[in-house]
């Protein structure tokens, strides 16, 4: 029997994501999303590397790795609330049209905007009022996902590598970091808050078993004038 997952275990997965009509909207593999002209050249098709239990995937699929096994294939049906939630009526607002020509935008239906730091959709443009839809374009729905666990993490700088990608939305290959006598030096690009530093460093040592980590900013060159 192959080995079974466990929570907190750090594995790679690789998954497809579908609606009940079988519309596919999200995968890993570079060969689904061709296949369903979801393709696009700028994403990076591969399987991800996540730690079960820590929601860096769908809630509801993120708590279906807890006791599969290893290199098997499983299906899940997810209900809304388990996956891109449900639709809430009061995330559709009512937005003024001068708001929009304040910042030289032209709303239009299907324009995706950004505003205070969240992302929403204009649906509907009419007198002088812009409705907005905040809710997850999935939102209400219930969506199928095929996956398999293709291994298991075990090395300590590959855990800190996808643990860190997935918090900051780094890719891993702009830090570079370095194990050693049970401790981690992870260097970044920029500078993180001591109140950040402190609270990450505190959960990868939960996570990993490691014994400390140290964050460090990138040093860059000076240029000579």
């Amino acid at each position: 029997m192959s080995e079974k997952i466990k929570l907190h275990d750090f594995v790679e997965i690789e998954y497809s994501g579908k609606l009940s009509d079988g519309t596919v909207f999200d995968t890993t593999s570079e060969e689904v999303a061709k296949e369903h002209h979801l393709h696009s050249p700028n994403h990076k098709y591969k399987p991800v590397v996540i730690c079960v239990g820590e929601r860096q995937i769908l809630p509801g699929l993120d708590m279906q790795l807890v006791d599969k096994e290893i290199g098997k294939d499983y299906t899940v049906t997810l209900q809304p609330e388990e996956a891109f939630g449900k639709r809430d009526i009061k995330r559709v607002k009512i937005i003024p049209l001068n708001t929009f020509r304040e910042h030289h935008v032209q709303p239009q239906p299907g324009l995706q905007v950004d505003i205070d730091g969240e992302l929403g959709l204009v649906t509907k443009v009419s007198g002088g009022r812009v409705i907005v839809n905040f809710n997850h374009p999935l939102a209400g729905k219930e969506v199928v996902y095929s996956y398999k666990v293709v291994r298991k993490v075990t090395e300590q700088k590959e855990k800190v590598a996808a643990f860190l990608s997935a918090v900051l939305r780094l890719p891993a290959e702009t830090m570079k970091i370095e194990v050693q006598d049970h401790a981690a030096t992870v260097t970044i690009p920029g500078e993180l808050p001591v109140q950040v530093s402190t609270i990450l460093a505190q959960k990868l040592v939960q996570l990993t078993g490691l014994k400390d980590i140290l964050f460090k900013k990138e040093e860059t060159e000076k240029k000579q004038v």
